[in-house]
């Protein structure tokens, strides 16, 4: 092995660029002095001291006086970095098991990990035309439940622009209506506004309150007591979307009749 694949292991090891040398060098000279070994590393010797600290706290150098207060220094064994890295191994095998036994109680706690439902409610008028601006924002086309009678007595004058608006966005609806004169009216406009829509018995099927469904979301807008629900839910939204899917066969089926 060359020097390149003895500095790369002892880097991985970890060693920094100042304690390569120092240990190099110390090895070599087997016993030296602070100056001693400043000289064949080609180091600061102040830096060496530092450096010499640093080493003696991972156990790799040890001190000795000699005759004179002289400090001399002593690199350990090679052998010694095996065992290091062995007891690291052991460290980080027990390590391993012990964040095996807590990893599901630090899941819980991470919060993107938590599919916790977000949850608006606005409240009044200006509430409901809060959650029908949010359907503008659909990337999809919207699933709704809606009685066409309810909407336009609870915000007067509100749809015709809603419904353009939401047309020239490219935002088509796919609506179950209870079978009523204004619903009939409305569904001749259906290409204009971008609706496909089905009419059901009104007797049996009288919605209240209105139900959107898309992207992420189900909004519940109660055009009686004046108040929209917005919750954003990955799955519940797709749950809805496809129970949906099934009243609309059976409403494409009732609306034939």
């Amino acid at each position: 092995m060359d020097n390149i694949d003895i500095e790369r292991v002892l880097k991985n090891f970890g060693f920094t660029d100042k304690e390569m040398p120092v240990y190099l060098s110390l090895l070599e000279l087997e016993t030296a002095t602070a100056s001693q070994i400043a000289d064949d590393a080609d180091i600061n010797r102040s830096t060496v001291y530092v450096v010499i600290e640093s080493l003696q706290k991972k156990g790799l150098i040890s001190t000795q006086k000699e005759e004179g207060n002289v400090t001399k220094y002593t690199a350990a064994p090679p052998e010694r970095l095996l065992q290091l890295a062995e007891e690291e191994t052991k460290k980080y095998k027990t390590l391993v098991g012990e964040i095996h036994n807590i990893l599901p109680e630090l899941k819980s706690k991470y919060p993107g990990n938590k599919q916790r439902p977000r949850v608006r409610l606005y409240e009044g008028k200006e509430g409901l035309i809060s959650a029908y601006e949010d359907t503008l924002t659909s990337s999809e086309e919207i699933l709704a439940y809606a009685s066409i009678e309810n909407m336009h007595k609870a915000i007067p004058g509100y749809f015709p622009d809603y419904y353009s608006r939401r047309a020239n966005k490219g935002i088509s609806i796919k609506s179950i209506h209870p079978d009523t004169e204004e619903a009939r009216e409305r569904a001749k406009s259906n290409k204009k506004e971008s609706r496909n829509s089905a009419l059901v018995p009104a007797s049996k099927y009288n919605f209240s309150p209105e139900i959107n469904i898309y992207d992420n979301k189900i909004v519940f807008m109660s055009l009686v007591e004046k108040f929209s629900l917005i919750i954003e839910s990955a799955e519940l939204a797709e749950a809805f979307k496809k129970i949906f899917d099934l009243s609309w066969g059976e409403a494409r089926r009732l609306n034939k009749k």
